[in-house]
């Protein structure tokens, strides 16, 4: 009998374990994709942790805080925008451009990106990983049950799909910071300064992030309509979503033939854009600390900017802390919906609150089932929205009450960081920048939670569905 040496032994142990543990990670892209995509955001998170506690990200050379570092990992992670330190003087050069790669890898999704990453592990994309790609616009796509196919890009379209995420992600922030360029010079920003923060602007509103490369913000550009509108832009094509831009791509403006998914998030997109522009003048023309000292048209374009940022921009001219309450109210309302799916927004998304809108109206008129442009919604696709909004409702609820109990600052504020948290939309109303290290802990959970999503988050838990084979016998409980 021959002994290996024990040199051979480790080189071939150690070859094993890698083995081992390469099969098992093609295996979880393929039999968990949904827990795979959460495990991906937790690694991405973990990392740009570690790489902002280094002296050099920091200006002053000095080791920033755990809280402080992995507050500010996973508000870029999670394309937030909130932050516990002053973005611009805390962090180095290099700290800058962290944050800058951070918020366009958080930006593709993470469902989006645990694809790109599976598919580079198994060298090929899983039935089972497709769907889930495919279910960050349609959440049925991650259960069982019929799927009308003309709801979402269909299984084949999956990597066109994936490539649409990553050119469209690099085309549209090209051309913002473009466009951004000039207004920067005009407004005496050095030309090579303006190199760096065109395109830094470009990222942070096309990703819905809103942290800014200047000490003052947006104050300097108060006045520059033409940038503010290219803010705009940028922040509205992010919240439509990738499965919007990839079905506009293909069917250009011939909107019959667009996705239901489509149609449902740039009527709902819309709609809530003026109406929520509407209720912001109303409440806030006669308030001498926002708008009061502003002409008609002053004060009207800046309603309209603050109801495309609370939906998921976090960019802010006036102070959110001088707002009345009740626009507070409808700010955090409008963060609560968000964007699109399968978008750089966050929140509960505008599908979810059109699905709902409409099971309500059919409801209303007694109609059997949902209908909406020539199409039946199925009885899944609403139960996963309702899914949605509760468990979102549940999150906001006991983070308000966690941080309040903490902090015992009033509940308004708390409650509006805590949904721009959720929402990842990045407003403060300054509570943030105050918290202690427990509340900022509970706040970073509640960014993570609001970012990978609670369908996703409850198909990881969940892996594995069941198929029930029989049928018990049906009650009906007194309701309402």
């Amino acid at each position: 009998m021959t002994s290996e040496s024990p040199g051979l032994r480790r080189r071939f142990g150690w070859r094993g374990r890698a083995a081992r543990l390469w099969d098992t990670l093609r295996d979880l892209t393929t039999n968990s994709p949904a827990r795979f995509a959460v495990g991906v955001f937790v690694v991405l998170i973990l990392i740009f942790t570690l790489l902002y506690s280094l002296p050099a990200a920091a200006a002053d050379g000095q080791r920033t805080p755990f809280a402080d570092a992995l507050f500010t990992a996973v508000s870029t992670i999670c394309v937030t925008g909130l932050s516990t330190v002053n973005m611009y003087t805390h962090w180095s050069p290099f700290g800058h451009v962290l944050t800058f790669l951070g918020v366009n890898v958080g930006a593709m999704g993470v469902l989006t990106l645990a694809s790109i990453l599976g598919l580079v592990i198994s060298k090929r994309l899983g039935l089972r990983a497709k769907l889930i790609a495919a279910g960050d616009s349609n959440p049925l796509r991650a259960h069982g049950g019929p799927v009308n196919e003309g709801q979402t890009v269909r299984l084949g379209e999956v990597g066109g799909l994936l490539a649409t995420v990553a050119l469209s992600t690099l085309a549209i922030e090209a051309v913002l910071a473009i466009l951004l360029y000039p207004s920067l010079l005009m407004a005496g920003i050095d030309p090579l300064a303006a190199l760096w923060e065109a395109p830094y602007y470009a990222a942070m509103s096309f990703t819905n992030t809103g942290f800014v490369p200047n000490a003052d913000g947006l104050a300097p550009f108060a006045d520059d309509y033409f940038l503010l509108g290219v803010l705009m832009v940028g922040v509205f094509l992010g919240q439509l979503g990738f499965p919007v831009i990839f079905t506009m791509a293909r069917k250009k403006w011939h909107f019959r033939l667009w996705s239901l998914h489509a149609k449902l998030t740039v009527i709902t997109t819309m709609l809530l854009f003026f109406l929520g522009a509407g209720a912001i003048l109303l409440l806030e023309y006669a308030n001498p600390r926002t708008f009061g000292s502003m002409d008609a048209w002053d004060t009207t374009f800046q309603s309209f900017f603050m109801s495309a940022m609370t939906r998921s921009g976090g960019f802010a001219v006036v102070d959110m802390g001088e707002l009345h309450g009740s626009t507070l109210v409808v700010g955090s309302m409008l963060m609560f919906v968000g964007g699109g799916s399968a978008s750089t927004a966050g929140g509960i998304k505008v599908t979810t609150l059109a699905i709902l809108a409409l099971a309500v109206w059919s409801e209303a008129k007694g109609r059997r089932s949902v209908e909406v442009f020539g199409r039946r919604v199925p009885s899944d696709v609403q139960r996963v929205a309702l899914s949605v909004v509760a468990w979102g409702a549940t999150i906001v609820a006991l983070s308000t009450i966690t941080i309040t109990q903490i902090t015992q600052a009033p509940v308004e504020d708390v409650l509006f960081d805590v949904i721009s948290g959720f929402a990842t939309v990045g407003l403060s109303t300054g509570l943030t920048e105050t918290l202690p290290d427990p509340a900022v802990y509970v706040m970073a959970l509640t960014m993570f939670m609001g970012r990978v999503g609670t369908v996703t988050l409850a198909a990881a838990v969940a892996a594995t569905s069941r198929s029930q084979l029989y049928s018990l016998p049906v009650e009906r409980p007194i309701v309402g």
